[in-house]
Order: structure tokens, then sequence, then C-alpha cells
């Protein structure tokens, strides 16, 4: 396994994430459409693939099944799109979050002691 910087990371974790918003955004925007089946990825596994671990694993989107079929065919749950989404940005916003402080304490220490020290 390829050990990742924190910097390609934490890179990775915020494009997983937004791989998963763009999911549960594309999951309300087809909350009405026929026979459309609701989709996720799993975190761990896209986040593996993209660190270049997670070779012979599916880390595509997959159908999402805990969802009640209605009517129409259609099983997305806006309910719950919206607590994925909540916690899906909560999460992408602490990964952000420490990144910053992470490359902002990089920076400061190898910054040139201004007293020559």
């Amino acid at each position: 396994m390829m050990q990742a910087g924190f910097l390609d990371f934490y890179g990775a974790v915020l494009n997983v994430r937004q791989e998963r918003a763009d999911l549960i955004a594309n999951n309300v925007a087809n909350a009405d459409t026929p026979n459309y089946k609701a989709v996720d990825i799993s975190f761990d596994s896209a986040l593996a693939s993209s660190l270049g671990a997670g070779e012979g694993q599916d880390a595509g989107a997959q159908y999402r099944m805990d969802g009640v079929v209605g009517l129409n065919g259609n099983d997305v749950s806006l309910d719950n799109e919206r607590i994925e989404a909540v916690q899906n940005g909560e999460q992408m916003q602490a990964a952000a979050t420490f990144l910053h402080q992470s490359t902002t304490a990089l920076v400061t220490a190898l910054r040139p002691n201004p007293s020559g020290n």
C-alpha cells in the first residue's frame, strides 16, 4: 500500500466527499423520475481506490437499497437525501478545516525565523 502524505490524503477525502455530494444532488433531482433508483458510494472503498489501495474493489456508485419504492418505481426519499447531504457536508467541512489548519501550520514551520535563531 502506498503511503500518502496528508495533502494527498485530505485532497482525496475532499474529492470523494464532492463525488458523494454530486450523487446525492442527482438523487434529489430525480426524486420524481419514474423507476429511478437512488445511488450512493461507499466512502471507505472510494477513498481506498482514490489512494491506490483499493485495487479490485468496486468503488463506483451503487444502488442504495434502503428506500421504499413508490408507485412510480422510484425509491428516492427526500428526507434521507437531506440527512445524507448534511452529514456529508459536515464531514467535508471538517476535512477542509483540518487541511487548512495543517497547511497553515506547515507554512509557519517552514517560514524562516526572523530572529535568525
